[in-house]
């Protein structure tokens, strides 16, 4: 081989290891980019938000119905005291309790991830920067953890989970479409009643009130007349006198209390209200796990949709 035709092969072998050697060195960075997830921000009550990708460790006081429907467990439960979110439990019953208003120290010990909460007002033990010190943290609007469809939608954007939260609302529509059914069919036209007992006081859902909502608009059941007139009462809930209660023409009332309440025995021996219409038919129910009728969300009124139907369809 001459010389000239040597020089010539040695160049094109070191312009291929060359380029072999730029393509290597570009696939790390190639790989590192398709790795890398956009960066999802959010506006909140309290400003923007950056959101980790796929928090493990969620802190979403009163939140947890939402959490839950969307196949998500927190860190840490709400809790007032010794008093949990009982419907719950069976999803939470292994999750350590935290205070209603997340005390900072519980919060520190708990490392969390992300913290949510449901309005501003509830940040009662420090700053919005003393908890976004500790993780990112997400602050409701009040109007939208009001609504339980609003909140659980927002949950869905938060955890990047839109499609799922989606998927809960269309399937609930369609439990409630045929339990509107189920009713019609064992009940008709007749009227129903929903009364929570606490204490000696009795409290009684009006049109707007939780599940009651759910019953009288979304699914048709009839009003008595003395929910139709009863005043609008806003977020404040006023408990109403027994006499008041003796003018309940419903013909179905679901009556609602821990277990061994003043209230039931009140009513069992009140002559005013075993003249109501219900209580002389043998119509009045007695639900004794308020928990998740005197609550907000898409896991609460479907355990409520069910106890109805079944309550009824007997």
């Amino acid at each position: 081989m001459s010389k000239k035709a040597f020089l010539y092969i040695t160049g094109v072998l070191l312009l291929i290891l060359a380029v072999a050697g730029c393509s290597s060195d570009e696939k790390p960075s190639s790989s590192s980019s398709n790795e890398k997830t956009d960066e999802r921000t959010l506006t909140h009550a309290e400003g923007e938000i950056t959101l980790p990708d796929n928090p493990e460790r969620i802190l979403a006081p009163y939140l947890e119905d939402s959490l839950i429907a969307l196949d998500e467990k927190p860190v840490a439960q709400w809790s007032l005291g010794e008093t949990v979110l009982d419907y719950l439990q069976p999803q939470l019953k292994d999750v350590p309790k935290i205070g209603w208003d997340l005390p900072l120290e519980q919060t520190l010990e708990q490392n969390p991830d992300l913290i949510i909460f449901s309005s501003p007002s509830i940040m009662q033990n420090g700053s919005y920067e003393d908890y976004s010190a500790i993780a990112p943290t997400y602050v409701y609007e009040q109007k939208t953890s009001a609504d339980w469809r609003d909140q659980l939608t927002t949950m869905g954007e938060i955890l990047d989970k839109e499609e799922k939260a989606e998927q809960v609302l269309t399937d609930f529509d369609q439990k409630v479409e045929e339990a509107s059914d189920k009713l019609k069919d064992s009940i008709g036209d007749e009227s129903v009643a929903f009364i929570w007992t606490m204490g000696e006081q009795f409290y009684v859902f009006d049109k707007n009130r939780y599940g009651a909502n759910i019953f009288y608009d979304d699914m048709g059941i009839a009003q008595p007349e003395f929910i139709q007139n009863l005043p609008e009462q806003g977020e404040e809930w006023n408990p109403i006198s027994l006499e008041k209660l003796g003018q309940l023409d419903a013909d179905h009332v679901f009556l609602i209390g821990n277990e061994g309440e003043p209230g039931f025995e009140i009513l069992e021996n009140s002559s005013v209200w075993q003249n109501t219409p219900a209580a002389k038919n043998n119509q009045v129910y007695q639900m004794n796990d308020p928990s998740h009728w005197t609550i907000d969300g898409a896991i609460a009124h479907e355990m409520t949709i069910d106890q109805v139907v079944e309550t009824l369809s007997k």
